[in-house]
């Protein structure tokens, strides 16, 4: 115990004699004068700004030509079919069918390579094929197949066609992706897409326009033939149509006609309004069919015609001068007179030669003179 206490207090003598050995402290020091502000530097002018890089918003497209003279004769046929790019076909004088054609890329510059195009040139025929060929290893590589394995196309090359054919030539043109335009062909004409628009114009002897997804547009026509026009997914436009039958629908799209003459005429749209103008025939027959949309008839006096109109869910108005016929209203009851707005008509105007029957589920009827 003694040996304890004795131990405590040497340790604190000797820190003790410690503290009163450490010099004291210095005092501080007194603050320096201010010294002379320095003079400021004007600000030196921006740098200019860095320009731009040479291309934005992806990888730079690859093109590849393609170009070719094949002589068909002035009565040959021509046949082309595309998978992906547009089709533009126009006439031309001589005897050879000229095609020019660009291959675009975005991605390997050597995927246009395995994109080919197909021309075989026989007896007064020619046909133009776009064909993609088998897969390489480097697609396997970037991942161009499905689940099970499968390849699904190298369809992001494209291939846009330009043509010219001697006028008098039937062409058929098919693509899978892209809009098919033909001008100025007096030959007969099919054209068929499956999503883009189609356009022909001065076609006389189209024979089929048609379309899953895009507006179809017919203009120029007459033709002692049937006409088909279709799209599923687009308007239906049609200007100075004549042919012996027009055959036109569409699903979801408006559809409007302007100097149109034929003896039949077919149109149906299942959700889009049916604008007509143009003349009758007698004895012709003429059915316009709409589930949703409005129906506008514009028909000369010259040709007389006997109408059956019904609509569900909407009105009917004639401005044309009728002969007999009578008229059903909302309430079931019956009047006689013009400008009426009822939901059915059963009429003769003139000498009721020609047949015409509308109707329309939800939707207004109206027929007005040319």
């Amino acid at each position: 115990m003694r040996f304890g206490i004795g131990l405590a207090v040497a340790v604190l003598a000797t820190v003790g004699t410690a503290e009163a050995q450490r010099p004291a402290p210095a005092p501080p020091a007194p603050p320096a004068p201010p010294s002379r502000p320095a003079s400021i530097a004007p600000p030196s002018p921006p740098s200019p700004p860095s320009p731009p890089p040479a291309y934005q918003g992806g990888a730079a497209e690859r093109t590849e030509r393609f170009s070719r003279r094949v002589r068909i004769g002035r009565n040959g046929r021509f046949s082309i079919s595309n998978i992906a790019g547009d089709l533009v076909i126009t006439a031309a004088s001589g005897d050879e069918v000229s095609i020019d054609a660009v291959k675009r890329t975005r991605g390997d510059e050597r995927e246009l390579a395995d994109v080919t195009i197909e021309v075989d040139a026989s007896n007064n025929r020619v046909d133009v094929r776009t064909v993609y060929s088998s897969v390489p290893d480097r697609r396997r590589e970037r991942g161009r197949f499905g689940g099970d394995g499968r390849f699904r196309g190298n369809d992001w090359v494209r291939v846009d066609y330009t043509i010219a054919v001697p006028a008098a030539v039937e062409v058929d043109a098919k693509s899978v992706s892209g809009t098919v335009k033909i001008t100025g062909v007096q030959g007969a004409v099919r054209a068929e897409t499956i999503s883009g628009g189609i356009t022909t114009t001065a076609t006389p002897n189209l024979e089929v326009a048609k379309s899953v997804s895009g507006t179809v547009e017919i203009n120029d026509i007459a033709t002692d033939r049937s006409v088909a026009a279709t799209t599923i997914s687009g308007a239906l436009r049609g200007r100075n149509v004549k042919a012996r039958s027009l055959e036109l629908r569409t699903v979801s799209g408006d559809m409007a006609l302007t100097d149109a003459a034929s003896e039949r005429i077919e149109a149906q749209s299942m959700s889009g309004s049916i604008d007509f103008t143009g003349s009758l025939a007698r004895g012709g027959r003429y059915d316009f069919n709409v589930h949703s949309g409005a129906i506008r008839l514009t028909l000369p006096d010259s040709v007389g015609f006997h109408l059956d109109a019904v609509t569900f869910n909407g009105s009917i108005r004639s401005d044309l001068p009728r002969i007999s016929g009578s008229d059903t209203d909302r309430g079931g009851g019956r009047g006689r007179g013009r400008g009426l707005s009822v939901r059915s008509i059963q009429a003769t105007f003139g000498d009721g030669s020609a047949m015409i029957d509308v109707r329309t589920f939800s939707g207004a009827i109206t027929i007005t003179k040319r």
